[in-house]
């Protein structure tokens, strides 16, 4: 009897042994499972999971506890509560590199600290060279005003100097600068652009919309020394949890002579220098879009690609964002009421009616999507107009017959609601920048009459009138919790609220700074959320979007980026 039943133990023993092994072997293999926290997964209904597995640098499945035994891993990481979302997706950024004459504008919070970087960039590289640098912000400094010629001589008594302000659209020249670019109290303002003067008429120094007066004399750096800095830049993404941007300021200069290059293109990025970037760096670069800049007809056409063309790595966007008119960081963006205090100032438009359909008719006939630079409401009136009359009477050879997918980039100042209807009815889109509002607070409070302030860079009104809208930074500041600090509680650094009619939900930006950017570029169906089969792009926070404080936005950190599947960034790690 005693025999039998230690028989009968050792048959359950082995065959409960032999169902765990069966078990296991059913189990699958994947490349990673990350597991106990809180996942959103950004699909339709926003669902929301705590687990996550990954193979082949997609994800294979979401879901809950029960995922890690359904899933056997290379690599497991154990979230500890944090939250796991889609990478952002910045939809409009400009890659920046640094010059051997260039200063960093990093901590600077005075003039008289720029004025130490300036003096010690003259020392570096002695009398006559041209010093530059950009970034600065007067909302930023102590002194709360723009730096004037005044200030850079006294700095670089012996060098010409030129700085561009944040934003790109105004620059200030010391004395030598002004006086090498021949602009004096008796020079007219240049088309597109303005001249600052002072009391008694003379320039002091900041020209708006037209910094190439000065930078047109400063001689360049070689693609080849510029090119690092380009990496590093693009490298510095990762840390703010961005796994996929569009590059807006990108050309097709470098192409052969006669398929839509030039003889001398400048060391700026280029598609087929980041084609050529991407092959050498291998997975560990956020992926690229590429606007490109509007080439004119006979390039354009000579060129054999058109938007959407390329890999999920590296590929082509729309043209732009050739600019329709100015910003407020200058300002010029041109506006369809005066500027308040600026009776008939209303900024400027950069195009006349004939020369923008021109360049909109041409390239719809060759098959691009439309990307342009429209930021008062003057200049979006005139934009939507032009695409308007492109997208119904012409149908060049473009990305799936109709899917045409243009849109309006900025989009600061709301037009009117014609316009609104427009664009609703075409299918225009808009790729917005929600941390204006923050960054920018000041210029507009200054500028803007009260019902122009409440609805600047709105997005609730325009979803409401049915025009899809995705989420992207033009560098003020890159990082993307600005933008939805700013989009869901309509907040300035202040702390003042404008128009809290056109704040959204926390689920609303994050879906507009992750899955609506990829809809851009065609890309929905791969990337932009994590569901099953699209690419394992993705972050982990230190406090979680959907539930942190308000402020907490402000500060939260990402602590690691995936593209693909591979740990691209650990803020952990002090190597990043």
């Amino acid at each position: 009897m005693i025999g039998t039943v230690r028989g009968l133990r050792k048959m359950m023993l082995v065959s409960a042994l032999g169902l765990a092994a069966t078990a296991a072997e059913a189990a699958q293999k994947v490349d990673l499972l990350l597991v106990n926290g809180k996942v959103l997964t950004v699909d339709p209904k926003f669902s929301v999971a705590s687990a996550i597995a990954v193979s082949d640098g997609k994800v294979v499945a979401t879901g809950g506890a029960d995922l890690a035994r359904r899933y056997t891993a290379a690599r497991t990481i154990d979230l500890k509560g944090r939250t796991l979302m889609p990478g952002f997706t910045d939809a409009h950024v400009h890659m920046m590199t640094m010059s051997h004459r260039q200063i960093s504008m990093q901590g600077v919070s005075s003039i008289a600290i720029l004025q130490e970087r300036i003096k010690a960039k003259a020392r570096e590289l002695g009398p006559g060279e041209w010093i530059t640098g950009a970034g600065w912000d007067e909302a930023l400094l102590s002194d709360k005003r723009n730096p004037t010629k005044t200030d850079l001589d006294a700095a670089a008594p012996d060098n010409p100097v030129v700085l561009t302000r944040a934003g790109g659209h105004s620059a200030v020249g010391n004395s030598a600068a002004l006086k090498l670019a021949r602009i004096d109290r008796s020079t007219p303002d240049p088309k597109n652009g303005l001249i600052e003067r002072d009391a008694d008429g003379e320039a002091n120094g900041v020209i708006r919309e037209r910094s190439d007066l000065y930078y047109s004399l400063v001689p360049e750096d070689s693609w080849e020394q510029l090119r690092p800095g380009f990496i590093t830049s693009i490298k510095a993404l990762l840390p703010l949890g961005i796994t996929s941007f569009h590059s807006a300021s990108t050309t097709i200069d470098d192409e052969p002579v006669g398929q839509g290059g030039v003889a001398d293109p400048k060391p700026m990025l280029t598609y087929r220098r980041l084609r050529a970037l991407y092959d050498e760096q291998g997975a560990d670069l956020p992926r690229v879009t590429t606007y490109i800049s509007y080439p004119g007809p006979e390039r354009l056409k000579a060129f054999p690609h058109r938007s959407g063309d390329g890999d999920t790595r590296v590929r082509l966007g729309g043209i732009g964002e050739n600019a329709v008119d100015g910003g407020f960081t200058g300002p010029t963006a041109w506006t369809l009421a005066d500027y308040k205090g600026k009776p008939g100032f209303r900024g400027k438009g950069r195009f006349t009616d004939a020369e923008l359909q021109a360049m909109v008719d041409d390239c719809a006939r060759n098959g691009w999507q439309m990307a342009l630079h429209a930021i008062g409401d003057a200049a979006i009136v005139q934009t939507v107009a032009a695409y308007d009359h492109a997208l119904t009477t012409i149908q060049g050879p473009g990305r799936k017959g109709k899917d045409r997918r243009w849109f309006v980039d900025h989009f600061t100042i709301m037009p009117p609601a014609e316009t609104m209807r427009t664009m609703a009815r075409d299918g225009i889109m808009i790729a917005q920048q929600p941390n204006f509002l923050y960054n920018l607070e000041g210029r507009y409070e200054e500028t803007l009459d009260p019902w122009r302030l409440a609805h600047n860079n709105s997005v609730a009104t325009p979803r409401k009138a049915g025009i899809f809208v995705a989420f992207s930074s033009d560098n003020l500041p890159i990082g993307p919790m600005v933008g939805l600090y700013a989009a869901i509680t309509r907040k300035g650094p202040s702390g003042r609220v404008h128009g809290p009619e056109e704040a959204v939900s926390r689920a609303d930006a994050i879906r507009m700074y992750t899955a609506n950017p990829a809809y851009l570029s065609w890309e929905e169906g791969v990337k932009g959320t994590l569901e099953a089969g699209k690419l394992a792009d993705m972050i982990v926070l230190d406090h979680d979007p959907m539930t942190a404080p308000e402020a907490t936005l402000l500060t939260t950190k990402i602590d690691m980026t995936f593209i693909g599947g591979k740990l691209v960034y650990d803020r952990t790690n002090s190597a990043n």
